[in-house]
């Protein structure tokens, strides 16, 4: 198989040169090659969304999209977070803080087998950080949490509890919300 040279960040270390093959999308790049299997494969076609990724954008912004239908040559140059990136680790690298997000799915109990939970922490990384910068009325959170997690699917949940989760956070983080 004809391999090419790639070479991106992912989760804020330089990665590459790699000797990647043509025909492998970002998911197997970091499952196989890298060793980051929090991103998991599930139904290989980017409709479930629990591969997604967070993509960093230059102006700031950021995005999430779907690690299995993703080239990873598209991804050259870019920088990526997966769902490692977001806990705090201490000095040996055991994780010490769960990010808030994280924290707020425990707290809700929102997930059972936790398959899908990567791309939803994801998704309300991105959300929350897109808030941050440009707060909404507290009347519109529900509209937003709603569109913001609809493409994620999850076969155990229903999803109550992961929109619950990222409803609450959102309500309780200073500066997300404005008055109506």
């Amino acid at each position: 198989m004809k391999t090419r040279a790639l070479s991106f960040t992912l989760n804020g270390k330089a990665i590459g040169p790699l000797d990647v093959p043509e025909g492998f999308s970002l998911l197997d790049v970091l499952n196989e090659m890298l060793g980051s299997t929090g991103t998991r494969m599930a139904c290989g076609r980017g409709i479930c969304r629990a591969c997604s990724v967070i993509v960093d954008r230059e102006d700031g912004t950021s995005a999430t999209l779907p690690a299995c239908i993703t080239s990873a040559h598209g991804m050259a140059g870019q920088r990526v977070r997966t769902v490692e990136a977001h806990a705090a680790r201490d000095a040996d690298g055991s994780v010490s803080e769960l990010s808030p997000v994280q924290r707020a799915f425990l707290d809700h109990y929102s997930f059972q087998c936790g398959y899908c939970t990567p791309g939803f922490v994801n998704e309300a990384t991105v959300l929350l950080e897109r808030l941050a910068r440009s707060p909404i009325p507290r009347s519109s959170v529900e509209a937003t949490v709603l569109s913001a997690l609809d493409t994620h699917l999850c076969r155990c949940t229903g999803y109550v509890r992961y929109h619950e989760a990222v409803r609450d956070l959102i309500l309780a983080t200073p500066g997300l919300t404005k008055p109506d």
